[in-house]
C-alpha cells in the first residue's frame, strides 16, 4: 500500500450534486421499490380486509416520525444523516454508534428484501415450478448490478433514479386505475367491517406497513450533496412520502379488487403479479412484472447509494471498525463492497418474511431513540413539539409490540435473531468505543 493510498481514504461528498428532484427520485426508489412489490401480500395476511387501511395507518405513524427527521436535517444536514442527528442527541458514544448500525442494518435488510422480491417476479414469466435457487440467484445478480453502478458516480445514479422513478410511478398509478376499473370497483377482498381482523394483527401489519415508507430516511444521507440542505432534505422527505401515500393506497384498492384474500395471501410475494392477470391476462402479468423489475433494480441502486455513505460517515466518525481488506479507494468504495456483501447473504439464507419483520424491529428500536433523543436533548435546539414526538414514540412502541407478539406465536426465530442482533450490536459497539479510548 502506498503513502497515497494512506492520504486517500476519507470519504468525499459532492456538494450541491443532488438536486430537489433527484433527493425525491432517491427517496421514492428506495420507498416504491420494497413497499408495493414486497410487502402488498405480507401486510394482507396480518391486516386482512382491512390492508389499504393498513397502508394508510402506516403513513399517520411515519407521518409522525418524519416530523423529527424534517427538524434535525433542517437544522443540521450531513451526508452522515442519521448518524450525525443521534451523535448532536447523545453524543459519540455506545447509544449513537449501536442505533446508526441497527439503521444501516435494516437499510441492508430492506435492500435483501427488494432483491429477493426482483427475484420472485422474474421467476413469475417462468413456466412450471422455478427451482429454488432462482429467486436467491437473480436477487445477488441485482445487488452486483448495483455494486457497478453505484461505482460509476453520482450523476449516473442520479440520472437513473429520476428515469426510473418517473417510469414506475406512472406505470404502477396507470396498474392501480386501470385495475381498479376493469374489476368494476368491486373491491371483494377489502370491507370496513371484516370478519377476522384483529387489533394485534391491523398493528403487526402497519409496523410491516412502515417498511413501505422508510425509504425516506436515505433522503437525510444525502445533507451533504443536496442542492441547498438546510431546506430541501426536509423538502424531499415530505414530498416523497405524499407521493407514496397516493401509489400505496391505490394499488392496495386495485388488488383488492382483483384478488379475493385468501388468493392475496398465497401470493404474498408477488401478490401484484398475480393481481394484473383477472384483469388484463398475460399482457397485464408481462406489464406488471416489467414495472416491478424496474422498481425493485432503481431501489436497490438508491439505497445502497444512502447506505453505503452512511456508513463510510460511520467510519469517518471512528464509532464502528474499519479494514481495508488490501482494497484499493477511499472508505466510501469499501463500505460499498461491505453493504453488498453483507446484503447477498440476506438474499441467499433469510425468505422475504423473516427479512421484513427482522428490518422492522430493527428501524423501529432506532426510531424510537431518534425521537426520544430529540425529546431529551435537543427540542429547543431545533423547536420540535413535544407532544408530536410523544405520539411518534408512542405509535412506534404499539406497532412494534404487536409484531413481535405477532412473531413470538408464529415465527420465534425472528424475534431470537432480532434480540441476539441488538444485543451484539450494543455490547460489540460498547466493546469497540471502549478499546478505541484505551
Amino acid at each position: 500500500m502506498t503513502g497515497h493510498d494512506h492520504g486517500d481514504r476519507t470519504a468525499r461528498y459532492a456538494k450541491d450534486s443532488l438536486t430537489l428532484t433527484g433527493a425525491v427520485a432517491l427517496g421514492t426508489g428506495v420507498m416504491i421499490g420494497a413497499g408495493i412489490f414486497a410487502l402488498t401480500g405480507q401486510v394482507a395476511q396480518l391486516a386482512g380486509e382491512w390492508f389499504p387501511l393498513a397502508f394508510i395507518a402506516a403513513a399517520v405513524v411515519v407521518a409522525f416520525s418524519a416530523y423529527s427527521y424534517v427538524k434535525l436535517s433542517n437544522a443540521y444536514p450531513s451526508a452522515g444523516g442519521i448518524a450525525m442527528f443521534l451523535e448532536k442527541a447523545y453524543g459519540r458514544g455506545t447509544m449513537t454508534a449501536a442505533c446508526a448500525l441497527l439503521m444501516y442494518l435494516s437499510m441492508v435488510i430492506n435492500e435483501s428484501l427488494v432483491a429477493r422480491t426482483f427475484g420472485s417476479y422474474v421467476m413469475r414469466l417462468y413456466d412450471g415450478t422455478p427451482p429454488g435457487w432462482a429467486v436467491p440467484v437473480l436477487g445477488v445478480g441485482l445487488l452486483t448490478f448495483a455494486f457497478v453502478v453505484n461505482i460509476l458516480g453520482n450523476k449516473l445514479i442520479q440520472t437513473l433514479s429520476f428515469v426510473m422513478a418517473f417510469l414506475k410511478i406512472g406505470g404502477i398509478a396507470v396498474f392501480a386505475i386501470a385495475g381498479l376499473a376493469a374489476s368494476g370497483m368491486s373491491l371483494e377482498s377489502v370491507s370496513v367491517d371484516p370478519a377476522e381482523t384483529t387489533l394485534g394483527g391491523f398493528l403487526g401489519a402497519v409496523a410491516l406497513g412502515i417498511l413501505a415508507y422508510k425509504g425516506f430516511t436515505t433522503i437525510t444521507n444525502s445533507g451533504g450533496e443536496i442542492v441547498d440542505p438546510h431546506r430541501n432534505v426536509g423538502r424531499a422527505i415530505i414530498i416523497a412520502i405524499a407521493i407514496c401515500v397516493v401509489i400505496y393506497v391505490l394499488v392496495a384498492l386495485a388488488v383488492g379488487a382483483n384478488l379475493s384474500l385468501a388468493e392475496i395471501v398465497s401470493a404474498r410475494d408477488y401478490a401484484l403479479a398475480d393481481a394484473a392477470e383477472p384483469a388484463f391476462g398475460d399482457v397485464g402479468l408481462w406489464f406488471t412484472v416489467a414495472f416491478a423489475i424496474v422498481a425493485t433494480v432503481s431501489g436497490v441502486i438508491a439505497s445502497v447509494f444512502a447506505v453505503s455513505r452512511m456508513l463510510a460517515m460511520l467510519t469517518d466518525m471512528k464509532l464502528v471498525p474499519h479494514s481495508h481488506f488490501g482494497m484499493p479507494g477511499d472508505i466510501q468504495k469499501h463500505t460499498l463492497v461491505y453493504t453488498i456483501v453483507i446484503a447477498m447473504f440476506l438474499t441467499v439464507f433469510f425468505d422475504l418474511g423473516r427479512i421484513a419483520a427482522l428490518g422492522a424491529i430493527f428501524y423501529i428500536v432506532m426510531d424510537i431513540a431518534v425521537h426520544w433523543g430529540i425529546l431529551r436533548h435537543l427540542r429547543e435546539e431545533v423547536n420540535a413539539s413535544a407532544w408530536v414526538l410523544v405520539t411518534a414514540i408512542a405509535l412506534d412502541a404499539a406497532v412494534l409490540v404487536a409484531l413481535l407478539m405477532i412473531k413470538a406465536s408464529s415465527d420465534m426465530t425472528v424475534v431470537y435473531a432480532a434480540a441476539v442482533g441488538i444485543v451484539v450490536v450494543f455490547v460489540g459497539e460498547r466493546f469497540f468505543l471502549r478499546l478505541k479510548d484505551q
